[in-house]
């Protein structure tokens, strides 16, 4: 295959990582939106399933401008390679936090089970230190499924994407 076919495939994979860079734009702005417009506060775990995004988004764009730029392909392999690890991380804290909030199994403490018993010294500071938002309750579900598990389902399209992305660039 001639540099210039390899480059001409190599591009291909552009718009792959730009759908990764804008659906994990949109899920983040989905949080966004349940949490400030609906009035939604977000859990330590949900909170926590936001950091994958965090990462894809820029890596994603990252890893565009190298496939437009025809970089080495290895490099634009990892660069997919890591989308698909971080989408795969993703998945795997929501399919935690799902199952928690289905009760199939138990949560860190300090955003499940029972609330705390306050003695009668410093109250107030107990209370400010004190969370309300539970990790086992979903807030809101859609078609049987909360925000958790409509993560998981993201970030599962995400690694197929990452996968088609490298079949792309090569």
């Amino acid at each position: 295959m001639s540099d210039q076919a390899l480059r001409a495939a190599q591009r291909a994979a552009v718009p792959v990582a730009v759908a990764i860079a804008a659906i994990g734009a949109a899920a983040i702005l989905g949080a966004y939106f349940f949490q400030y417009v609906m009035k939604l506060a977000p859990c330590p775990l949900c909170l926590e399933q936001r950091v994958p995004y965090y990462l894809a988004i820029p890596l994603a764009l990252v890893v565009a401008w190298l496939a437009a730029r025809g970089a080495p392909r290895p490099l634009v392999w990892l660069g997919f390679g890591l989308l698909v690890a971080l989408a795969l991380v993703g998945a795997g804290l929501g399919a935690y936090h799902a199952g928690i909030e289905w009760k199939w199994w138990t949560g860190p403490t300090e955003c499940t089970g029972d609330m705390p018993q306050f003695d009668g010294g410093d109250l107030l500071g107990q209370i400010r230190n004190t969370s309300v938002v539970r990790c086992d309750q979903a807030a809101w579900r859609l078609f049987g499924l909360s925000l958790a598990g409509y993560n998981v389902l993201v970030s599962l399209a995400l690694a197929a994407l990452g996968i088609v992305g490298i079949r792309r660039s090569r």
